[in-house]
């Protein structure tokens, strides 16, 4: 009989401080040992050939089988995102369950466990997104959801059906400083856009290029900055979600110089396209439409600098698939002004690859680095660490088998999602997950799928360090660096 359910033989194994070469026994879904030239048996065995073995992705932020403030229903549920998910190599993922105005934050958790449990294929956490906190909503439901794992919150400064105003943000902050939660924020200026967005609309200019004008970068600018101020006053932590933008990322990195428990986020849109491509013929830019929008190249490499220097500590996909028809992305077909298009892009398949090509193997962040941004920070921010999130003895089993000469002309056909199309059609990159890991499941081998629908489990969040307010002065915080206190990040 085998000691162990599966060993991955000759491995690189890489975590985001070290790169070692041995081998992973697994048992019951954990790691059980690392060791070089390991003597025991497993039930099943995988040679690695040498190549690099980096922990499962953490996907922090996924919009599956969820209605957008419009009323528009993703393109994906939970067994084709999931799916989607482990192709790419990711092995968690932690999509939102979403209040609208009106709706019991407890009912909305139900709905999205009914909706998950019997279709996921990976792991899964839930975030919360806020829009209505009622009386009842903050001073019963919230304080218990989070007591019960459901750590992180969303909320939006933008969308009519959504946004907040400052008042309502303080109480929340409030509270998540009160309870051990962590915010997230959605920052751009809602009267800024409605503003451009009219004017444009009344002048004819209805194209989905003028997405990117209505959203200005300056929207975003503001609301990035008096969003940290929002957070300074009540000395809550928060998390900025797909940041975009030069000067709103430069407040970020002076906000954390500072002391502040700020954190940001971005996605593979805003390495990976720009503005530019919502030019086309007709409506067909919307495929390339979301918010914030895609920059230019300088906000590309400020972009990267940020992911380089710790600025941005998640990469996240951002995942809202809307198929491009009436249903989808074009409510009104090719009537369909840019204020009326469903916002956002697919992306959750080629996250990680497209990150590893662009960033890995052009030299711009190292594979620690990586590993940091694409699945450990993560499970730091939103308290699953360390059974997510890293390659350890006693961690759970997720872990993908990379081949960094593999190339791969991005098609959506050879994609899994349910999108019918991807915004990266005929990219070429180098380097893609071969074998995937998940709880110790061979997932995915070979091109083929091997997971039951339901075979993935809810994660309770932890409250997590990053979600403790800081109450100390950058002064300290550097004293207790050198007495050998590590920080969060």
């Amino acid at each position: 009989m085998s000691d162990y359910d599966l060993i991955v033989r000759n491995a690189r194994i890489v975590t985001e401080d070290r790169q070692t070469e041995g081998d992973i026994a697994v048992r019951s879904g954990r790691i059980a040992a690392i060791e070089p030239d390991f003597k025991g048996t497993g039930t099943r065995e995988i040679d690695a050939g040498r190549k690099f073995v980096l922990p499962g992705g953490i996907d922090s932020h996924v919009h599956v089988e969820q209605k957008s403030g419009f009323g528009i229903m993703c393109a994906d549920d939970f067994y084709t995102g999931t799916v989607s998910a482990a192709f790419g190599g990711t092995t968690t993922i932690i999509p939102f369950a979403a209040q609208h105005r009106g709706m019991s934050l407890r009912k909305v958790v139900q709905d999205y466990h009914e909706a998950a449990t019997p279709k996921a294929v990976i792991d899964y956490a839930f975030h919360l997104i806020v829009s209505d906190p009622t009386p009842q909503a903050l001073g019963q439901e919230l304080p218990a959801l989070i007591k019960d794992g459901y750590t992180s919150f969303k909320i939006y400064m933008t969308y009519d059906a959504l946004k907040l105003s400052d008042y309502q943000i303080l109480d929340i902050l409030a509270l998540a400083r009160r309870e051990g939660a962590l915010l997230m924020v959605h920052a751009e200026n809602h009267d800024m856009i409605q503003w451009l967005a009219h004017h444009l609309v009344d002048q004819g200019h209805v194209a989905p290029k003028f997405h990117a004008i209505a959203h200005a970068r300056i929207a975003e600018a503001e609301a990035t900055n008096r969003a940290i101020s929002l957070a300074r006053l009540v000395d809550a932590p928060m998390l900025i979600v797909h940041m975009s933008e030069i000067e709103a990322i430069e407040t970020l990195r002076q906000a954390q110089k500072k002391g502040l428990k700020i954190f940001g986020e971005t996605c593979p849109q805003y390495i990976g396209l720009t503005a530019d491509d919502m030019d086309k013929p007709g409506v067909e830019g919307a495929m390339w439409c979301c918010s914030p929008p895609p920059r230019d190249s300088a906000a590309q490499e400020a972009v990267w600098a940020a992911l380089k220097d710790g600025t941005l500590q998640t990469f996240s996909s951002d995942h809202a698939p809307y198929q491009f028809n009436e249903k989808g992305k074009i409510p009104k077909g090719d009537k369909t002004t840019f204020k009326e298009m469903a916002n956002g892009v697919p992306g959750l398949e080629i996250r990680l690859p497209l990150l590893f090509s662009e960033g890995v193997q052009k030299g711009r962040i190292s594979l620690q680095q990586f590993v940091a941004l694409s699945s450990t920070n993560h499970a730091r921010l939103y308290g699953l660490y360390p059974r997510k999130g890293t390659i350890a003895v006693g961690s759970d089993a997720d872990f993908a088998i990379w081949d960094p000469d593999k190339d791969v002309t991005i098609r959506w056909k050879d994609l899994h999602d349910n999108v019918g199309y991807t915004p990266y059609e005929g990219r070429e990159i180098r380097g893609w997950p071969v074998v995937v890991v998940s709880r110790g499941r061979v997932v995915v081998e070979n091109g083929k799928l091997d997971a039951e629908r339901g075979s993935g489990q809810f994660l309770p969040c932890a409250s997590p360090d990053s979600a403790k307010p800081l109450g100390r002065s950058a002064p300290e915080l550097r004293a207790m660096s050198r007495f050998g206190a590590k920080p969060l990040f």
